[in-house]
């Protein structure tokens, strides 16, 4: 009988935390799937199965909408990683504890002022008469102010880019941190050179704060609306401004048929994601350094 009731008090502690997670996450999801099959009405839905939500997301242009976010998600992971992950090394691995939290708060600083005043700043420097532009055109580079600087997938992608750096740096940093500095010293005593100890020692220890860095980077890159309107300018349209619209007419089912593939698609990237990186043998190897 003891040990029965020992056997229950792991569920028992788990219980808040499962309540917590089905009340405001997985029945909210559950819902926005099945609202996504029901009949519009003129200012609500109705109970029944239908699949013309579907059907307008993938024969009214809206597919493409998607399918170009996707795209721009992931480039701004890619080139997110590649900005930030230097910053994160050199952080953890150059200089000391106090300077590098320090240098870390800087990180910080921008998320106190509105995203859409940066963003704003942002339209400022790559405008034709920006700082950008004129240091281009004065230095000869180019003979007329870039126009596709602004308004362009080119901006939209710098916005994304340097609003996400913060979501790389910081678990990077951290995963990093976690490298056992022996394990470095020891490839070097064994010969290996500072890239080849990067490369087979550094980077694959590093990778669960890529993989945080990534799942960050992507979900907040796919949901924005302010950075594309205001850097894409008003025709420029990602899947998050489209459900803006969608929702300002009221029509609720597209709207759910909308989030639905964006769920989805989160979910089969976090499966795939989890699949190469092989988060299992990453942690017990952090765990080990």
């Amino acid at each position: 009988m003891v040990s029965l009731r020992r056997s229950w008090i792991p569920s028992l502690q788990l219980l808040p935390a499962g309540l917590f997670l089905g009340l405001f996450f997985l029945i909210p999801l559950a819902l926005t799937f099945v609202w996504g099959f029901w009949p519009r009405t003129e200012f609500w839905m109705e109970p029944g199965v239908t699949l013309e939500a579907y059907r307008s997301f993938v024969t009214t242009g809206r597919l493409a909408v998607y399918l170009k976010t996707l795209w721009l998600s992931l480039a701004t992971v890619a080139v997110a990683l590649v900005a930030g992950y230097p910053v994160a090394y050199y952080l953890a691995r150059k200089i000391d504890g106090d300077t590098a939290f320090s240098l870390l708060f800087v990180f910080v600083l921008p998320f106190i002022i509105s995203t859409i005043v940066r963003t704003f700043s942002w339209r400022f420097l790559l405008g034709r008469s920006g700082p950008i532009n004129g240091v281009l055109v004065g230095a000869g580079a180019v003979g007329q102010p870039l126009d596709w600087l602004l308004f362009s997938d080119v901006a939209v992608l710098i916005g994304l880019v340097t609003a996400s750096i913060p979501f790389v740096v910081f678990p990077v940093w951290l995963s990093l941190r976690t490298i056992d500095a022996s394990l470095l010293e020891a490839s070097s005593d064994l010969g290996a050179s500072p890239a080849t100890t990067f490369r087979r020692v550094t980077l694959p220890l590093s990778l669960p704060g890529v993989f945080a860095a990534s799942i960050f980077v992507f979900v907040t890159a796919f949901g924005s609306t302010a950075i594309p309107t205001l850097l894409g300018g008003g025709g420029y349209s990602t899947i998050g401004t489209t459900l803006t619209s969608v929702l300002g007419v009221l029509n609720y089912p597209l709207a759910a048929a909308i989030s639905s593939v964006s769920i989805a698609t989160m979910l089969v990237l976090l499966g795939l994601w989890t699949y190469f990186f092989d988060l299992e043998q990453l942690a017990a190897m952090g765990g080990d350094a």
